[in-house]
């Protein structure tokens, strides 16, 4: 996977083809973490919004939040510079401790407010909110996540090599809640089994796109 994809290709672990280059000057480019791609394309292709262009980073920089920030500053740049009117950024703040904001204000641009994408997703839950003491003991997962649960969760933190290393990163979490953005039987049978992995008791919530949504429709 590339440091940095050219701002017309998609971050890849789910198969995303390459968007045709765009020079209109009256169009727009979404800067967004890998893992939020195909949530953006379905709420663009639902929209019609054929003048927005999605410019990816690799999701596995969550492994590296330090690097976010001039990761995204280079495809900012990188953006502009193919001629696109106006560039907005996809991403929470990720763990980079304000820095990714300093960099959006250098920048002059502006990104979708939250600290992370579960927040995003979160603003779409229909049901009775929890407190957020409540869900500082949970793990949780995406539509993305649960496809890239073995890639992104277990293979990093070494538990397919070392199960015994559970406890250690989950022992202080009581439940996996999956942040549901479709209605997939098959998601959410693989969402049960990651809970079941990692030993912990499930819930899961229908969220739909959530702020992300909002945000990309009002472009």
């Amino acid at each position: 996977m590339l440091d940095l994809l050219e701002p017309d290709v998609i971050d890849g672990p789910d198969g995303f083809a390459p968007e045709p280059a765009q020079t209109d000057a009256a169009g727009v480019t979404v800067v967004a973490c890998g893992a939020l791609a195909r949530e953006i394309l379905a709420v663009k292709a639902a929209n019609r919004l054929d003048h927005l262009r999605l410019a990816c980073l690799p999701a596995t920089l969550h492994n590296h939040p330090d690097r976010i920030p001039e990761a995204v500053r280079g495809a900012i740049r990188k953006a502009r510079a193919g001629g696109t009117a106006h560039v907005v950024v996809a991403y929470g703040d990720c763990g980079t401790g304000g820095l990714l904001d300093r960099v959006l204000e250098e920048e002059g641009a502006e990104r979708i407010a939250g600290p992370h994408c579960y927040a995003m997703f979160m603003e779409g839950f229909a049901g009775p909110q929890p407190t957020e003491d409540a869900d500082m003991t949970a793990f949780f997962l995406t539509d993305f996540l649960v496809r890239q649960f073995e890639t992104l969760v277990i293979r990093p933190l070494g538990l397919d090599r070392h199960p015994e290393l559970r406890d250690l990163y989950f022992g202080h979490y009581d439940r996996v809640v999956y942040l549901a953005q479709t209605e997939d039987a098959v998601l959410d049978e693989r969402a049960r089994a990651a809970a079941d992995r990692l030993g912990l008791a499930y819930e899961r919530r229908a969220t739909g796109y959530g702020a992300l949504a909002d945000f990309v429709a009002a472009l």
